[in-house]
Parts: C-alpha cells; structure tokens; sequence
C-alpha cells in the first residue's frame, strides 16, 4: 500500500492549490482524491457554457435542502463533481473580500488570517490583465480579466448605479468603498481559468503528486486519536489510502458530511445517523451561514441583451459557432456582466450589499436540468447580503455517502438579515426606476410590482430567489473548544487532520468565494511547509 505525506481530500478551488503547493518539494508525496472525472469536457472551458454544466450529475452535485419558506420550497444546492470543482462548473466571478473581512478573522483570534497575510497570496497567484499594482498581481497561473465586449445597456446599468451613489471602477477589487462595475472574472482569452486549469494541470505530471478521479471520500481512518488516512469507493470497490496528514478541502457541504461519517460532530446528529461517536463535537455541521439573493426580472422594451442570443437551439447553435471561431461574445462572458457594492445605510463603514446584473433572465430552475432562459428579452438583478448572520447547519441522516443531507438554510431568520435584505430589495427596485436605465424597462416580471410590504419583500426572497453557492463556516476556526479547527485548520480532537475549504470561515468575506478559498488555501500551504503547529 502506497504511503504519502499528504492527502488532499476534494479537488476543488482549495484542492487544486494545495495540491500545487505542497508538491513543489519533490520529497513530499501528494495524493489528491476527487469524487468526480476529469474536466475535459468543453462546456467546461465555455464560460457561459456552465448552465448546461450545472443540470449534470456527471459534473454536479445536487443537495436538496428542507423544505423553506411560504410554499414549503425546497432547492437543490449545487457543486461541482469534476477536477476543480465548483470552480468548473461556477458563474466565474473574481471577488476578494474586503480588507476588513479578513482582518475580522484575525479579531476573533485566528493569527495569520489578516489581510496583511491574505494579500501577498494573492498578489502571488493573480493573472490580471490589467497589470501590477500595490492591491493587484499579474504575473501569477490565475488568469482574471474584465469585459473586452462591452455593451450600451451594461454601460447604463453601471452609469445608473454611479447616478444613484456608486463609484464607476474598471478595477472592483482595488478598493472596499461603494462601487460599481465590469465584472472582474476567472476568464482568459475568452475561457474560463477554474483552480484545476491554473494550479493543477502545469503541475499533474509531477512523479510525487497523484491525482485519483472517480474516488468518493467515505470514511477517515484512524489509530487511536490520529487519522491515519482515508477509505475511498471508487470503480474497483473499496480501497484504503494511507498518509502522514490529512487534509479536508470537500466544501462546507461534503467536509461535515465526512467528519460525522467519520465520527467527528454532534453525537446526537450521529448516533441517530448509526455512527459511533469519536469526538462529540456540536459545531461540525453547524454555524452554516449562506447568502440568500433576492431577485428582480424586468422585461426589456427592446430586443436586446442575451435571452435571444442564447434562449433556443438555433440561436445557441449561432452563438456557439461564434465562439469557437473567435473565443468572443455571449458564450465568452461570466454569468453576470455588472456588479455593485453599496451600503444600505449611510451610517455603516464599509458597503454591506452586493448586485450583480445582466441582460438575460432565467427561465425557472429545475433540480437537475439545464440552465435556461427566457424567450422575450430581459434584464435580471440579484443582491445579497454581504455578511449574514443567520445560521443555518447541515447534517448526515446515515453513514452512507448516498444518503441525503438534512441542509437547513435558516434564510432571514436573524432581525439584522431581515432588515438589510429588505432595504437591498427597495435599492434594486430604486436603482432600476432610475436613468438611463429605466427608459431600457417594460415593466418588472418577478417578483412583480404587488411585492411592497417587508413580509412579501421577504417571502419573494425565500420563493423567487437563490441560494448564493457561498455557503460558509460549518468547520468554522476559532480559539475556543466548541471551535471545530484552530488557527492551523487543525481539526479539534484528533491528530494529522485538517480541513481547508470554506467551511472554517466563522464570519462571511464579502463577495463570491472563489477567489478568497484559493488565497487562503495558498495562504494554508505556507503555514503547513513552514511547519506552523
């Protein structure tokens, strides 16, 4: 049986990395196991080609939730099943958190953490095509860009939002203030960059990494306290991989899923599962935070924008000719082309709501189709709250990996989420009434103009809008005991176990998580070479 110094458990945005960095010292043997296959299909390279991406099981996970608001609803929260990750299969959108985001991580009393620490990963693995500066990298393996194919009606929705109090930015990471913008993505030369493309395939070929596909996560082994390795199902049965240490990097879904199946969390939550307690820890699955995004359609008063671009065979069959011959326009996009910042209130120091718009509108999501759109031409808007504080915990019903989830989202549940999320709903309506957009709009779709009320403004929240793929903090860091990892990531009471994914965020980092998962995994690995702990 091989034996190696690491096993990296997910290859995600944090596998890829760590897997990179850790095998750099070709004295450290580096196995990193993936549930899913390869990425080689060409959807994945396609950057709008994730809506096909994200109705297939072969390349997604779908994680039903219970069932939640008004209608008793339930959502399927989706993952990327393939080399990358969610990052193979995601919207392709660069945001890095705040500086203040990260600094609070260092306030709750995880050194390292701080934005001091954070940025230098950063500035090490950017690619951005807009050059170095004192806040940005570009020189490193992570290609990110922002629009080459601008259009009139994105240049008046960010013209709006600067009418109404943002500040007009090419770059939206250079700064933490109200602002508004092109999207910075994951995209160069006209195809996505996911973690597996940057950080992985340069280095695959390494004699000391190995890369298992098809290989699920189903329980950690142990001697005594220490884990010792990891039991993996895969095309030939059952197989057992043993290593010095241990790294979880599964996501805030699959990460609690394996600790619990594993022993590691409430004993309550296991012992009704069927498993045998090891470490009886409560806050493993729990502590969840997720953004939830309300969501406002408009119809368009003329045929513009992507809905006839994109929404019927023939037109996808145009656009994708189009593409392949020029690496350029619709397909070659992120999933939304403008996002803002700004703060619902005056008082507060740093913006706590983020939008993210474009000229398309989805047609109604189905569990496990293909994402689509609408024929008529439309304008979508999301927002979410940029830090949440409702919690939320996800939890094994059974040992086996088959099993469903109990996912508990606990949308709006605290005052302060329910507040902010109604005033980020009244500043999207605010913004679209105002000009030059609004002479663009018909009328508003959904959730329709009979949504005033802040009890109707919330339940449109809970029955027409989406979870954010964001979800954080159910192996969340800390200092105290009921703390599932420590500063290290080191798991609490066992041995040569860590996670590192974004499930040890304890707060949230503004923005979308991509980005931030892969500094912190690049930020990870240094304190693991360095022998930290």
């Amino acid at each position: 049986m091989d034996r190696f110094d690491y096993i990296i458990v997910g290859a995600g945005s944090a596998g890829c990395v760590l897997a990179n960095r850790l095998s750099e010292n070709p004295a450290n043997r580096v196995l990193l196991l993936e549930a899913g296959g390869r990425d080689n299909n060409l959807m994945i390279k396609i950057p709008r080609g994730f809506g096909k991406l994200l109705g297939n099981p072969k390349f997604a996970w779908f994680f039903p939730t219970r069932p939640f608001g008004p209608t008793d609803r339930v959502e399927a929260w989706v993952r990327g099943k393939t080399l990358g990750g969610s990052s193979s299969v995601n919207g392709m959108v660069y945001n890095r958190g705040g500086q203040a985001d990260w600094d609070s991580l260092e306030q709750l009393g995880n050194p390292g953490w701080g934005w001091s620490s954070i940025l230098p990963a950063y500035k090490a693995f950017e690619g951005n095509q807009l050059g170095a500066s004192p806040t940005r990298g570009a020189d490193g393996p992570l290609g990110i860009s922002t629009a080459e194919n601008r259009s009139a009606i994105c240049d008046e929705m960010i013209d709006t939002g600067a009418a109404i109090g943002m500040r007009r930015v090419e770059d939206l990471n250079e700064s933490d203030d109200e602002r508004i913008g092109y999207t910075m993505d994951t995209i160069k030369n006209g195809q996505r960059v996911s973690s597996a493309h940057a950080f992985l395939h340069p280095v695959e070929k390494r004699p000391n990494l190995t890369i298992a596909v098809d290989s699920l996560a189903t329980t950690l082994l142990f001697e005594g306290d220490a884990v010792v390795g990891v039991r993996v199902r895969n095309g030939a049965g059952t197989t057992e991989h043993r290593g010095r240490e241990v790294i979880l990097a599964l996501g805030s879904i699959q990460t609690p899923r394996l600790l619990q199946a594993s022993g590691i969390g409430p004993a309550d939550v296991m012992a009704s599962a069927g498993v045998d307690t090891r470490v009886d820890q409560p806050n493993v699955g729990a502590r969840m935070r997720e953004h939830r995004c309300f969501t406002v359609h408009f119809r368009l008063s003329e045929n513009v924008g992507y809905n006839r671009e994109l929404s019927s065979g023939v037109a996808q069959t145009i656009s994708g000719a189009k593409y392949l011959a020029t690496k350029r326009g619709a397909l070659a996009a992120p999933s939304y082309d403008v996002i803002g910042f700004f703060k619902t209130r005056a008082d507060l120091d740093r913006p706590d709501a983020q939008v993210l718009m474009a000229p398309w509108t989805a047609a109604p999501v189905a569990p496990g189709k293909a994402l689509g759109l609408e024929r008529e031409p439309g304008l979508q808007c999301i927002g979410f709250i940029s830090r949440p504080d409702s919690e939320g915990s996800v939890h094994i019903t059974s040992p086996d990996p088959d099993a469903p989830l109990a996912i508990t989202a606990n949308y709006f549940t605290s005052p302060h989420d329910r507040e902010v999320g109604i005033a980020i709903f009244r500043k999207m309506r605010e913004m679209f009434a105002a000009e030059p957009i609004a002479k663009r709009l018909d009328h508003e779709t959904l959730p329709g103009p009979a949504v005033e009320d802040d009890d109707r403004i919330i339940d449109a929240g809970l029955e027409h809008g989406y979870c954010g793929y964001h979800t954080i903090g159910t192996c969340a860091m800390g200092t105290a005991d009921t703390d599932v990892v420590d500063s290290q990531l080191r798991v609490r009471g066992v041995e040569n176990l860590r996670v590192m994914d974004a499930s040890v965020l304890p707060v949230m980092v503004a923005g979308n998580l991509n980005g931030p998962i892969m500094a912190m995994a690049w930020r990870a690995a240094d304190m693991i070479l360095d022998g930290a702990g």
